[in-house]
């Protein structure tokens, strides 16, 4: 089997891809996820970050004042820093049911958060000696943080805030009372001070810096892959176009051919000698298979999903699909195993037919002498594989499954069998698995959701 288009179903599969294609790009809508999108989850993870920093802010404040106020004996002004501390609890508490009732955060958001908590770490210096408090290092965690975290107008404004109040405490503070006696060197307490100080800064700028470019390298990844299926879709769209196109410019020379055949059909010529006349005969039904094929391009390129379908049920649809494919290729070494049990109704859907059209034809290229098609459930989804005898996939076309121009038969543009496959299985919420049989050959299956197939069952992507 080869990802590679094959037989007449490509172009009708084209055709009913674009349709789906350009149906999924009404339905979501509104529900489709931008970029801004992504950046609005980002700030969520992002300001909950923020929230579990000042948690820790608050329980590592906690431990400083006990430390310093019971271990060292040196007076703090317990009354106002717990207010300051009281103040963080509810801001976080306040920040934590904020995020319940909010479905993006925007960078002024977080800007406002970081200006807060460098409005608290302001307060908390001033009632604690001011800018001869060790523990000013702080502040370029605020900084570091937000030239991560926000744009370069936010970044210079948390800069300018940092710096005036680092400069205020220079002015305005509350001076530390050291004890007279137990402190002969207070710069060795200093010195201590900036070291602590230091090595908080460094662990949790490891820590949190860490967390936010992981939250980062995810929303990167994710708008990666909205631009790769944006472009896929495109690609999509552009081919069921041409397709249409070359049906409707094929339907009049189509047409001009049967009313040959039709003339010649009732000349003495051709009815008088048997051989011509089957020639004819063979004539007229490869003339019909290509009206038939040019039919179902125009049928796929231009209905959406349940328009001109028919009620039918999972195994009436697979039985006719398989008496269908055989009948048009005139196969007979097509083996059909239907193990999906119960029987369910569903809608006839002309681009799934399509789908298992374009597999068949694959395998029955690389495998002339055998091909299998099986059906079962599993649990709520139907499983339809297609196997065969043949070369089976190399290791690059396994790992470029569904990408478009990967093709073992190194044909100009091959490759669009599969990609046309993946695609419109994705639209119809089911999934394409390839591997190679361990007996030899290759087995493409796809697994599609009986509640996408079920008559009224809504298309969703």
């Amino acid at each position: 089997m080869s990802n590679t288009n094959g037989g007449g179903s490509s172009p009708a599969l084209a055709g009913a891809a674009a349709s789906l294609s350009v149906q999924s790009r009404v339905e979501a809508g509104a529900n489709a996820l931008p970029a801004s999108g992504a950046d609005d989850t980002t700030n969520r993870k992002n300001m909950a970050l923020l929230i579990q920093l000042r948690w820790t802010a608050v329980i590592g404040q906690i431990a400083t004042i006990a430390f310093v106020h019971l271990g060292l004996g040196i007076a703090l002004p317990l009354p106002q820093m717990a207010a300051v501390l009281c103040g963080l609890i509810a801001l976080n508490l306040a920040s934590l049911m904020w995020m319940r009732h909010r479905a993006d955060i925007s960078n002024r958001e977080l800007l406002l958060a970081l200006m807060l908590d460098v409005a608290a770490l302001t307060a908390q210096l001033y009632l604690s000696g001011g800018a001869t408090n060790p523990f000013t290092s702080l502040y370029l965690l605020q900084v570091t943080l937000g030239a991560v975290l926000l744009d370069a107008r936010s970044t210079w404004s948390l800069v300018a805030l940092a710096c005036a109040s680092f400069a205020g405490l220079t002015l305005f503070y509350r001076p530390l009372g050291l004890p007279r006696y137990g402190f002969e060197d207070p710069f060795t307490l200093y010195i201590a001070g900036t070291f602590i100080g230091f090595a908080l800064d460094a662990v949790l700028l490891v820590v949190f810096v860490t967390r936010i470019n992981r939250n980062l390298r995810e929303r990167d990844a994710h708008l990666a892959a909205l631009r790769q299926h944006a472009a896929e879709e495109d690609h999509i769209v552009r081919m069921g176009l041409l397709a249409s196109g070359a049906a409707h410019e094929l339907g009049t020379p189509l047409a001009s051919l049967s009313v040959i055949l039709s003339d010649w059909r009732r000349m003495p010529t051709f009815t008088s000698d048997p051989d011509l006349a089957e020639d004819l005969s063979e004539m007229e039904s490869s003339l019909q298979r290509c009206k038939s094929i040019v039919t179902g391009i125009l049928v796929s390129a231009g209905e959406a999903r349940g328009e001109g379908s028919s009620a039918t049920t999972v195994n009436a649809f697979l039985a006719e699909l398989v008496e269908e494919w055989r009948a048009a290729r005139s196969v007979t070494t097509l083996s059909f195993k239907n193990s999906f049990g119960a029987d369910l109704a569903i809608a006839s859907d002309a681009a799934l037919k399509q789908v298992v059209f374009n597999l068949l034809d694959n395998a029955f290229e690389a495998s002339p002498d055998w091909l299998e098609l099986a059906a079962e459930r599993n649990t709520e989804a139907l499983l339809l594989r297609v196997s065969d005898n043949g070369p089976g996939f190399s290791s690059e076309m396994l790992a470029q499954l569904g990408k478009p121009y990967h093709s073992s038969k190194g044909r100009p543009g091959g490759g669009l069998g599969l990609f046309l496959v993946v695609n419109v299985v994705r639209k119809l919420g089911g999934q394409v698995m390839a591997q190679n049989r361990p007996q030899g050959g290759a087995a493409v299956t796809l697994t599609l959701p009986l509640a996408m197939l079920a008559i009224g069952g809504d298309h969703a992507e």
